[in-house]
């Protein structure tokens, strides 16, 4: 399995940024999905997920500016961010969850960088 985020950039306060990650594999329609964030010094903490059902749940942080959404016909998660802020700053990771016969699978991506700046 493989998880390839890509979207992240410099951004000025108040701007948007789209976050996509292309996840390879089989396992994607039953897995839930989720973005994370670790900015410097700080422990990566949980912004956005989604199951495979479609039921979301996002950061006290994040709420009514982030918006996470999944396609599965391209085995993608988006994160879309609205009227950011510097705090959003952080390296943001893309993880993969599901289980297949009784194991429990946990996969990550590299991170993408969003920078929140003027």
């Amino acid at each position: 399995v493989r998880l390839v985020e890509s979207g992240g950039g410099l951004v000025q306060p108040g701007g948007s940024l789209r976050l996509s990650c292309v996840v390879s594999g089989s396992m994607f329609s039953i897995s839930s999905m989720g973005w994370y964030r670790q900015a410097p010094g700080k422990q990566r903490e949980l912004v956005a997920d989604i199951t495979a059902g479609g039921r979301t749940d996002y950061a006290d942080s994040v709420k009514g500016r982030f918006t996470i959404s999944r396609d599965n016909a391209k085995n993608t998660v988006y994160l879309q961010m609205n009227s950011l802020k510097p705090e959003d700053t952080a390296v943001y990771y893309c993880n993969q969850q599901f289980t297949f016969t009784d194991s429990p699978y946990n996969y990550w991506g590299q991170g993408t960088q969003v920078t929140v700046s003027s």
